[in-house]
């Protein structure tokens, strides 16, 4: 008899600790889960309105603001043949365009085709020496501000950035 309350209390206390690690390993999914919705979801911020409770009046033209991640615009990257003189190679580009102000990046949206479009032929007449020094490079971003300011209203896209660029 005193052997069957020892196993008996065996099994208990290994439930037990198979409860705990349950309850542990469901509370470390819930904190893991938080902690990424709290960083997804709160990492952007909300203007406070007025403290007169007063509408603010929406200005005639967008002031400028200082760069940031909501005045930047990135697009897809763009694949294209170039020339180096002997053979095709590719040229992978990414381009990401900083805004004069956040509201334009309806109308970059709604002209993204057009402006992909500009781009890509710009980017098809470039060979290798063309693209393969600085001032090759700084040439093409001000060819692309151009062009795309061609499109939309000028002095709406201030910079064009490459965040990729290779040529193989």
């Amino acid at each position: 008899m005193a052997k069957e309350e020892q196993n008996g209390a065996e099994t208990n206390e290994g439930g037990k600790k198979k409860l705990f690690i349950i309850i542990g390993a469901v509370a470390l999914v819930l904190i893991i889960g938080g902690v990424a919705a709290f960083m997804m979801l709160g990492g952007k911020k909300t203007e406070a309105p007025p403290a007169d409770g007063a509408a603010a009046a929406a200005p005639a033209a967008p002031a400028p603001v200082a760069a940031g991640v909501d005045t930047v615009f990135s697009m897809d990257p763009f694949i294209v043949n170039i020339y180096d003189g002997m053979e095709l190679r590719y040229l992978k580009v990414k381009v990401e365009m900083e805004m004069a102000n956040p509201a334009f990046k309806p109308e970059l949206e709604g002209r993204l085709a057009a402006i992909r479009d500009a781009i890509l032929v710009l980017l098809t007449t470039k060979t290798l020496q063309d693209i393969q020094d600085v001032q090759g490079k700084n040439q093409l971003r001000e060819e692309i501000l151009a062009a795309v300011s061609r499109i939309i209203s000028q002095g709406k896209v201030t910079k064009v950035y490459f965040t990729d660029f290779v040529v193989q």
